[in-house]
């Protein structure tokens, strides 16, 4: 009796779990790719109803909202956009990953065997954070990847504030596992790190002791976040922060991190969010006529100058204030920001959403 009632919590509490990389190779093995489950979109209760925890214990903790409402209707609108494509084809990871699999794969790994898991759990992350430390060190990547950076807040909604055009270059990292690691192993995998991400997402969360030395924890990914001179192209990590350690790209908490990009946008509007750099990028590449310059705008890190290094001078980023971010004076109420930003931002950007979504289904 007592196993048959641990068996059913532990398949109830599954959903959850995944979310923290808590699962065993025996309930997350398939031998189809069309076996996986979606776990990504069966997150999406989890990912609402954490955001709610993160908002009341910041309230009894603080005394004040983690976010404007701006901002998490903003992150909420870019995550819904970034899943879009896959609502009429398989994303762009997995698709190409099955074609390499079946015409160019070397061996085959067993799909049900627990080490093949674990060996895939640690070769997707160490292939997520090449992917990420590409994505902030060459400019053309950065355009995709910095939609994520541009939130002046830290907290659980962040996480879901994602780039429309990320997967179409990020694939090209996994290829390399697809010459022994089964599809259907790569597709648990490619997933539970994403969904790990997410609760890393907050202050709420300050410090984990010892797991620091080896999990990516929200200490480790503030300092990601952060736009202070020290935090700029650190702790690239998926789940674990080992990889940072290993390649020199990790750096500890230390001053009060303050979050968003170097140069800040102003702006909540999503479309604006997810494009804008590409514009940019255009004309910063049309401003030099010599061929390499040009390379060099999309080739080099966002801060890359002729004469300067790869990924530029990080002694010109500019000087941030420690201060708290607020989209409000000190001492608005926060049912009167909510009044404001749904008659002006929240309103347009779930109008535009809505829109857009109309239009791919249609």
């Amino acid at each position: 009796m007592r196993s048959s009632l641990f068996n059913v919590l532990f398949s109830l509490t599954k959903g959850i779990r995944s979310m923290f990389y808590m699962v065993t190779p025996n309930e997350s093995s398939f031998e189809n790719v069309e076996d996986v489950p979606p776990y990504v979109q069966q997150a999406t209760p989890f990912f609402m109803g954490l955001m709610v925890v993160e908002l009341v214990v910041s309230l009894l903790k603080d005394g004040t909202p983690l976010a404007c409402v701006s901002d998490v209707v903003t992150s909420v609108s870019a995550g819904i956009i970034s899943r879009m494509p896959t609502l009429f084809a398989r994303g762009f990871e997995i698709t190409t990953y099955i074609y390499v699999w079946d015409n160019l794969r070397l061996l085959e790994l067993p799909w049900d065997s627990a080490w093949a898991w674990w060996l895939a759990f640690l070769a997707v992350d160490f292939s997520y954070y090449w992917v990420h430390r590409f994505a902030h060190e060459m400019n053309l990547l950065w355009a995709a990847h910095q939609v994520h950076h541009s939130s002046e807040y830290y907290n659980l909604s962040t996480a879901l504030r994602q780039s429309l055009t990320q997967q179409f270059s990020s694939w090209v990292f996994y290829l390399p596992m697809a010459l022994a690691v089964p599809p259907s192993v790569f597709a648990v995998h490619i997933q539970f790190n994403l969904l790990y991400q997410f609760w890393i997402h907050t202050e709420v969360i300050r410090d984990m002791g010892p797991l620091e030395w080896v999990l990516n924890t929200p200490s480790h990914h503030r300092v990601h976040h952060g736009r202070n001179e020290y935090c700029i192209d650190k702790n690239y990590g998926g789940a674990l922060i080992i990889w940072d350690r290993l390649f020199g790209t990790f750096a500890p908490e230390g001053d009060k991190v303050v979050y968003g990009l170097v140069h800040k946008i102003n702006t909540f509007e999503i479309l604006h969010i997810q494009f804008h750099y590409y514009k940019y990028l255009w004309r910063r590449f049309n401003r030099y006529k010599n061929i390499f310059n040009k390379l060099g705008v999309l080739w080099k890190g966002p801060s890359w100058k002729p004469g300067k290094p790869r990924l530029g001078d990080h002694a010109e980023v500019p000087e941030v204030l420690i201060f708290g971010v607020s989209a409000f004076p000190k001492g608005t109420h926060l049912t009167l920001s909510y009044f404001i930003t749904y008659h002006y931002d929240v309103k347009k950007n779930t109008i535009l959403t809505i829109q857009i979504t109309h239009s791919v289904l249609t």
